[in-house]
């Protein structure tokens, strides 16, 4: 038989990629994906006892796109459905293509498909508050002309809110369009940029219900200008988000008070553990506006891996970010057996 080396058959820009890296490690305490520690159960056996497995969904998802619509103060017109942010991303870089530019750290899909699809991706360290720096950004902005920002504010991982101030100047300078990922906004003190969306035609956001306790369903939106709506839609595969996601989801949107308790005890559990952890000798939290918290130890690697002795998974972050962990905001149970273990921990590396 013939040898094949398929390596010589794959794109450079794909051969040079690593896939991304989503382990998973078996844990009784699960805290490094930023996942809600509270699932939503509504509308299961209802979505269940309607499904029509025989049939295709719904391809413009109508149903969904109305709820969404109703809970974001948008019109459904000017959303648009994804199988997950990821696959959002994935379309916007296909439609506008590059080059992309972002800040670091941030999340690393923005890069990752760019590099895939074989646009020029540029990341712009972020300042040592972790905010913008603007003066680098707006130079590339005004150099590079990229046709596409992305902005994750809340950020992923650091927890900050980005500069609103910043942003906005990013807006205003750019050609391009700015993409605001709100991830983790549900969580965070800021608005977010939804009610400027009227008045810049070039400002997009990105909102998900993976972090709201629907993570499994991978269901995003792309909330933007119908011009913008109307271009991505051309290159969306048919038939991207099945039909049990889209009845699960609409059903959670409309329990928004049970999602609202949900997530208002996860921020009032990050605020003390974020308090909690600030007291043990050797931490040093950083401030969240989102479910997750990120610290940082004199040795993260020796901390990560005596967690994991004691069956609990973080996000071991120290080659992006030096010297720190992350750690998904848990139940209350979760979140004591964590802050147990930390001050544990604490004590056996001081001796």
């Amino acid at each position: 038989m013939k040898k094949h080396d398929i390596r010589d058959l794959v794109r450079p820009v794909v051969r040079s990629l690593r896939p991304y890296n989503a382990k998973e490690i078996p844990c009784k305490v699960k805290l490094d994906a930023n996942e809600s520690p509270f699932g939503f159960e509504g509308g299961l056996s209802h979505a269940l006892k309607s499904l029509k497995t025989n049939r295709y969904p719904d391809p413009e998802a109508k149903e969904l796109k109305m709820a969404a619509g109703k809970r974001f103060g948008v019109s459904s017109e000017n959303i648009l459905s994804g199988n997950g942010s990821d696959e959002l991303i994935y379309y916007l870089i296909t439609t506008f293509g590059g080059p992309v530019l972002y800040p670091v750290p941030t999340f690393s899909m923005y890069g990752i498909i760019s590099q895939a699809l074989g646009e020029k991706n540029i990341a712009i360290p972020l300042d040592e508050g972790f905010d913008i720096d603007s003066e680098k950004t707006l130079n590339a902005v005004r150099k590079e002309k990229p046709k596409l920002i992305f902005l994750s504010s809340p950020n992923n991982p650091t927890g900050n809110c980005l500069s609103g101030e910043r942003i906005m100047k990013i807006i205003d300078a750019s050609r391009g369009i700015v993409v605001v990922d709100e991830a983790y906004q549900p969580f965070s003190s800021d608005r977010g940029f939804l009610p400027l969306l009227r008045d810049y035609r070039n400002l997009a956001i990105m909102r998900t219900l993976s972090k709201i306790g629907l993570a499994a369903l991978r269901v995003g939106f792309l909330i933007a200008d119908d011009e913008i709506i109307t271009e991505v839609n051309k290159v969306r595969l048919p038939f991207n988000v099945n039909s049990l996601s889209q009845a699960i989801a609409v059903s959670a949107l409309k329990e928004k008070k049970q999602l609202n308790v949900f997530i208002k005890t996860i921020i009032s559990e990050r605020e003390w553990l974020f308090q909690e952890i600030a007291e043990i000798n050797g931490i040093t939290p950083y401030p969240s506006e989102a479910n997750f918290i990120l610290f940082k130890v004199k040795d993260p690697d020796g901390v990560y891996d005596e967690l994991l002795k004691r069956d609990i998974l973080v996000r071991n972050l120290n080659g992006g970010i030096k010297g720190c962990l992350r750690v998904t905001v848990g139940t209350p149970r979760e979140n004591r057996i964590l802050l147990k273990a930390l001050k544990e921990i604490s004590v056996e590396m001081s001796q």
